[in-house]
């Protein structure tokens, strides 16, 4: 046991650092890569959004042709309400020529557009030149926030983003892997250190090289076992945060296991 502490005192140390790391430095580093491809190397440019699509609400979804982050100004807007008890059926739908967020009274102002409203066969359309909505429960931050990857995403915005989604009704699995992934990979070498000490202190024929090359393999098995667990996460048959752990949980206790055969 004094032996391993050291090692596993230093190993949590570097762990705890990589969390950090992983969860807020990569993440804004990132966003300073896609800055500059976007503004000075011109590619996807953020500057303004094409074609941007999501789910405002469990029946409400939000389609714009054009957003101008600059501006906060949103081009070719639709937005459709569906009825909650029967999601195929669309009761309005509102068409503008463009967007933007008053901060004064919190709510949208469309200009140019036309409002219908469905009655079972029949439909009713209003047109109109300014119209304020105050029922869309986003703003122009969260419209640019929903052009992101989670790669650019600090662990607090994954979080944030993942209750968004489940808010929206949308499935928020993948992101919630993700969000949990980022502490599981960072105690990754902590796990590795216990398993890989136990094994080096076994007394086994062929000497160094015997042991350093069964370290690499059971290296190798553990990232296998956890690229296969993600797998299994995304398509919903485990929980975001076994998925993300299950390869720690499984290696620690079999670390643990060994330490104390060891020390019998």
């Amino acid at each position: 046991y004094r032996f391993t502490i050291p090692f596993m005192v230093t190993a949590f140390v570097i762990s705890l650092i990589a969390v950090y790391f992983g969860g807020y430095v990569v993440p804004e580093a990132n966003k300073q890569r896609i800055y500059i491809e976007q503004n000075y190397l011109k590619k996807g440019m953020i500057q303004s959004g094409s074609n941007i699509y999501f789910q405002d609400s469990v029946n409400r979804i939000v389609t714009i042709t054009y957003f101008n982050v600059k501006l906060g100004k949103a081009n070719r807007v639709s937005i459709q309400e569906f009825d909650p008890t029967d999601i195929t059926k669309m009761v309005s739908r509102v068409d503008a020529t463009s967007m933007s967020f008053d901060s004064s009274s919190n709510s949208w102002i469309l200009k140019d557009g036309a409002q219908r409203f469905f009655y079972g066969n029949k439909d009713s359309v209003n047109s109109f030149q300014n119209l304020a909505i105050n029922y869309l429960s986003f703003s122009p931050q969260e419209v640019i926030e929903k052009q992101k990857i989670p790669d650019e995403m600090t662990l607090d915005e994954l979080e944030k983003y993942a209750d968004a989604q489940l808010n929206a009704g949308n499935d928020p699995t993948r992101i919630k892997i993700e969000y949990h992934s980022r502490f599981a990979f960072a105690f990754a070498s902590f796990v590795v250190i216990l398993f890989g000490l136990t094994i080096s202190a076994n007394k086994r024929k062929g000497g160094t090289a015997i042991q350093f090359g069964i370290n690499v393999l059971l290296t190798f098995v553990y990232l296998v076992f956890m690229k296969v667990s993600q797998a299994f996460g995304k398509n919903g048959v485990l929980n975001p945060f076994l998925t993300a752990w299950l390869a720690n949980i499984l290696f620690f206790s079999a670390g643990l296991i060994n330490l104390i055969r060891v020390k019998k």
